[in-house]
C-alpha cells in the first residue's frame, strides 16, 4: 500500500499540555498528529501515490556538524555492508538459521537511534530493536564481530551460540533483544519506562515494531498503559508494507499509523523512512518530548521492505513496479548524493568511508568464521541462578493413573504481598484502592 500526498507539517509542544500542535509557518519532510486537533480530509481511496519528496533545505540547522553528517553515512554503511557480508556467509553455508535483511530500511534505524543518548556505563537510553534494525545496533555499541559471532552461532557470541538471530541484549549499552512477537516489546518497553519515570530517571526508551506487530494485542495493551502513565516511550512503528506476505492492507483499515494516536492520546509523527535526516529530526523531536515528560510519542517510517522477509522467501507476492519505484528512493545512495550536492562531503572521503568500512567487516568476519563452535556443557551455564523463589500454589497428581488431576493450593504467602509494598513495589489494576502510585495498596 502507498501512502497519499499531503500537507506535511512540523509540530511544537505546547508547554502545558506536552502534546504537540501544528504550526501552519513550519514545513518539512514529517507529519504530525495532535490528539486535540480536528481530523484532516480523508484520503481518495485505492491505491495512493508515494509521498511528496522531501523539501531541499540544508539540515546543519538541526545540530549536525559535518563530521556528524559524516559519521551517519558510515553507520548506513556499516549496517547494510554487514549484512551484505552475511548474506555471502548464508550462501557459503556458514549460518543455519534465518538471515533478515533491512534493505532500503538503514535510514530509520540509523536515525532513530542517534537521536538517543548512548553511553555504555549502563546510564544511557535503551533501544528494542527488530530484525531489521543492524545499523541501530551498532550506534548503541553493538560490535560487527560480536554481530557475526551471533549469526554464526559461535561459543565466544553474545549468546555463547545459543541462539543465532538477533535475539540478544547488552544492558550496559542499553541495547534490548527482542523477542520474536514483536507486539510483546511495547509492553516490555512500557515496563521500563515506567521505572524510568517512577524512580525519577532521566532516560528514554525506543521500541520498534513493525506493520504485524500492531495487529497484536500485546502491541495495544503494551501502548494503552504507557499512554496513561505518560512514560518515556516513543515508538518506531516500521511501516514497511508487509508482514510476512500480508500487506498493511490486511492489518489496518487505516491509511497511516498516525490515525491510531488519536485513540491512545499520544503525539505522533509521519516522516519518509528513506530520508535519513528527516528521520534524525523527527526522532530527535520525540525523544526530546518524551523526555521532557509529555509522554508517549510515535514516530512512523514510510519506505518498503525490499527483500522478502527472510533470505527463504523469495517475495513472488510483490508488484515489481512497486519495488522499482521503491529501489529509486535508496536511503542509503540518497544521502550520498545529498552529501555531495550540499557541498558537505568530498567524493573521496566518500569512497575512503566504503573501503574502510568493507575492510573492518571482512576483518571482523573473517576472525568470527575462524572462532569455534560452542561446547555442548556450555547449554547448562547461566540458566538457574540457585535462588529459590516461593511460589503461591503447586499442582500434583493424585488418584489412579488415568484418574482426574487435582488441583490443590498450598498455604504459602504470594510472591508479591499487595498489602505490604514498599520501595519499588508498584502495582496496576481494577478495584486497587492506591495511596499512591508506590506503597500500600
Amino acid at each position: 500500500m502507498w501512502l497519499p500526498q499531503r500537507e506535511w507539517i512540523r509540530h511544537r509542544e505546547d508547554p502545558e499540555t506536552g502534546r504537540a500542535t501544528p504550526t501552519a509557518s513550519d514545513t518539512g519532510s514529517g507529519r504530525s498528529h495532535d490528539p486535540s486537533a480536528p481530523p484532516g480530509p480523508e484520503p481518495p481511496p485505492g491505491r495512493m501515490n508515494p509521498p511528496a519528496s522531501p523539501p531541499s533545505e540544508p539540515y546543519l540547522v538541526a545540530g549536525l556538524s559535518r563530521d556528524r553528517l559524516l559519521a551517519l553515512f558510515r553507520a548506513m554503511v556499516l549496517a547494510r555492508g554487514a549484512e551484505e557480508r552475511l548474506e555471502h556467509l548464508f550462501h557459503q553455508g556458514h549460518i543455519t538459521g534465518g538471515l533478515y535483511r533491512s534493505l532500503g530500511q538503514e535510514a530509520g534505524a540509523v536515525g532513530a537511534a542517534y537521536a538517543l543518548r548512548r553511553r555504555s556505563d549502563g546510564t544511557g537510553d535503551i533501544l528494542a530493536q527488530t530484525i531489521r534494525a543492524t545499523g541501530a545496533v551498532f550506534l548503541m555499541g553493538g560490535r560487527p564481530v560480536d554481530y557475526f559471532r551471533q549469526y554464526l552461532a559461535r561459543a565466544t557470541g553474545p549468546t555463547k551460540g545459543r541462539e543465532a538471530n538477533v535475539h540478544w541484549s547488552d544492558f550496559q549499552r542499553g541495547l534490548l533483544g527482542p523477542v520474536s512477537p514483536l507486539g510483546s516489546m511495547v509492553e516490555v518497553m512500557a515496563g521500563i519506562t515506567l521505572a524510568f519515570r517512577l524512580k525519577g530517571e532521566d532516560r528514554v526508551g525506543m521500541v520498534f515494531g513493525g506493520d504485524g506487530a500492531s495487529s497484536t494485542g500485546a502491541w495495544h495493551e503494551g501502548l494503552n498503559l504507557a499512554a496513561v502513565q505518560r512514560c518515556p516511550m516513543v515508538l518506531m512503528v516500521e511501516a514497511n508494507q508487509w508482514a510476512f506476505a500480508t500487506p498493511t492492507s490486511r492489518q489496518t483499515r487505516v491509511v497511516s499509523f498516525l490515525e491510531k494516536c488519536e485513540g491512545y492520546g499520544i503525539t505522533g509523527v509521519s516522516v519518509d523512512g528513506t530520508d535519513l535526516l528527516a528521520v534524525y529530526e523527527a526522532s530527535r523531536g520525540a525523544v526530546d518530548r518524551a523526555r521532557a515528560g509529555a509522554g508517549v510519542q510515535m514516530v512512523e517510517l514510510r519506505y518498503y521492505r525490499r527483500r522478502g522477509h527472510a533470505q527463504h522467501d523469495a517475495q513472488e507476492y510483490v508488484d515489481p513496479e512497486e519495488l522499482r519505484h521503491w529501489e529509486a528512493r535508496d536511503p542509503l545512495e540518497g544521502f550520498r548524493n545529498r552529501l555531495l550536492a550540499e557541498g558537505w562531503a568530498l567524493e573521496e572521503e566518500i569512497e575512503a568511508i566504503r573501503q574502510e568500512t568493507e575492510q573492518a567487516l571482512a576483518a571482523a568476519a573473517a576472525r568470527a568464521v575462524d572462532e569455534p563452535r560452542p561446547d555442548g556443557e556450555e547449554a547448562r551455564k547461566g540458566i538457574w541462578s540457585g535462588l529459590e523463589v516461593p511460589v503461591p500454589w503447586y499442582r500434583t497428581r493424585e488418584g489412579t493413573p488415568g484418574g482426574p488431576t487435582l488441583l490443590r493450593v498450598e498455604d504459602r504467602p504470594p510472591v508479591v504481598d499487595p498489602f505490604h509494598m514498599e520501595g519499588d513495589d508498584w502495582m496496576e489494576g481494577e478495584d486497587l484502592d492506591h495511596q499512591g502510585e508506590r506503597g500500600e495498596a
